[in-house]
């Protein structure tokens, strides 16, 4: 029988869930190649022999989709097709035990914080002096940074702190080390992403340094566009818009999750904020920062959640007219606080509510464009598709906001760059421009 020499070895990390989950992807794929490894990304090579499933446990539909995807690699094991498959993430620190069981064809099963483990199941060592120095599958020019692990919120809904822990800040000096590393391979855009934002800093420092933490990012010379991400509304350091408004650097962008508008749905979900400092928050953010872009995250059909809550939402959305809007329908996930009360709302109810928020929102993002045609917008492209280069303003996120799009006939950039964009046509959710100066 023929034997494989570590050598020989080549691992494809498949990468399920969010930003989060991918950046905790990318780490393992720099202590792999550290340790000589052959190593590609969520690839369709056949030629992999290992295989890593990085999986997100954070709603059904999610875990729905890391079982199938290990039961589908574990399928080609059994069939030959890969020697070793190893599951890491959310999903498996959640279910350990339930996956050893059901999906035995696994080899190890490893939890979020478990990185040196699989490490060693694959005779490779951790490497301290790589952190830091995270090789990136995202387009060149942008990068996501974890600012901190964990979460020490207790919102009803939310099994996160159940899968990542407690929240552990990182410390800023090693975070702008980090950014200095990415700014000199190519990165010009951060996207600062935690379990909680505004929460960075209180276990290390004893007070939030969120602000602090962005004076020192944008220091760092390459780096042109920083945005944040996850921001809790609840306490939020309002001192942020100051940094905001004062540099550059700082796209005017926040992406504030809210999950809801109606006080009793909002007890009942323990956020720790009424509708009305909501709307004080809101009208802070707005009048520091005049054309911040303002993305939010709502939660629909949470138990007990009356057609009268949910209007009272519905009239939150058209009061509030946020740039960005996404809807999550409730999924009843055992061991959170809200999985003792009745799932009554029923999934076509949930689905029919979020259809509504969404319907809202469209007409609010069609005006909202329709209101920047004939302006010039700085842009930084990602892509060219088919006939166009596709960029970004920066009030807009990767993959999950609005684009721009230039003909690449008439107008050439290089996906990378900044351009100026006159935007002669507006969709719901696409702009669409010339390359001027």
């Amino acid at each position: 029988m023929k034997t494989k020499t570590l050598k020989q070895d080549k691992v494809n990390v498949i990468t399920l869930g969010c930003s989060k989950n991918l950046v905790d992807s990318e780490n393992i794929i720099t202590q792999l190649r550290g340790n000589d490894y052959e190593v590609v990304h969520d690839s369709n090579d056949e030629d992999a022999n290992v295989v890593i499933v990085n999986t997100c446990g954070f709603i059904d539909l999610a875990k729905e989709e890391s079982v199938n995807t290990i039961l589908d690699y574990a399928e080609i094991k059994k069939q030959g097709g890969i020697d070793k498959l190893y599951v890491t993430g959310c999903l498996s620190q959640r279910y350990k035990d339930d996956l050893e069981q059901e999906i035995p064809e696994v080899d190890a099963y490893f939890g979020t914080l478990e990185l040196p483990g699989l490490l060693a199941k694959l005779n490779a060592d951790y490497k301290h002096e790589l952190i830091g120095e995270r090789i990136t599958t995202t387009p060149q020019h942008y990068a996501y940074l974890k600012i901190s692990e964990g979460c020490n919120r207790t919102c009803a809904f939310c099994a996160i702190p159940l899968m990542r822990g407690k929240h552990v800040s990182r410390p800023i000096e090693a975070l702008v080390e980090e950014a200095k590393n990415l700014a000199r391979f190519g990165v010009k855009e951060l996207m600062l992403i935690a379990q909680e934002l505004t929460y960075y800093g209180l276990d290390i420092y004893k007070k939030r340094e969120l602000p602090r933490l962005l004076h020192a990012l944008a220091d760092v010379e390459g780096i042109e566009w920083i945005r944040l991400h996850y921001a809790y509304p609840s306490k939020f350091p309002t001192e942020i818009f100051d940094v905001m408004a004062e540099r550059p650097e700082i796209c005017n962008y926040l992406d504030m999750p809210l999950q809801h508008a109606n006080n009793a749905v909002l007890d009942r979900m323990r956020r720790q904020i009424t509708r009305e400092e909501t709307v004080e928050l809101v009208r802070t953010a707005r009048e520091k920062v005049p054309d911040l872009t303002l993305r939010t995250t709502l939660l629909v059909g949470f138990p007990g959640e009356t057609e009268e809550e949910f209007q009272d939402l519905c009239n939150f959305v058209e009061e509030m007219r946020f740039d960005r809007l996404g809807v999550f329908q409730y999924s009843h996930e055992e061991s959170t606080i809200a999985y003792e009360y009745e799932d009554d709302v029923p999934a076509e109810v949930k689905a029919e509510r979020a259809s509504q928020i969404m319907e809202i929102q469209q007409s609010i993002s069609e005006a909202k464009n329709q209101e920047k045609v004939g302006q010039t917008l700085k842009v930084l492209f990602d892509r060219k598709e088919g006939e166009f280069f596709v960029g970004r303003t920066e009030g807009d996120s990767p993959e999950v906001d609005n684009e721009v799009l230039v003909k690449a006939a008439e107008h050439y950039v290089r996906v990378g760059d900044f351009a100026e964009v006159r935007i002669t046509e507006a969709t719901d959710y696409d702009l669409f421009g010339e390359v001027v100066g």
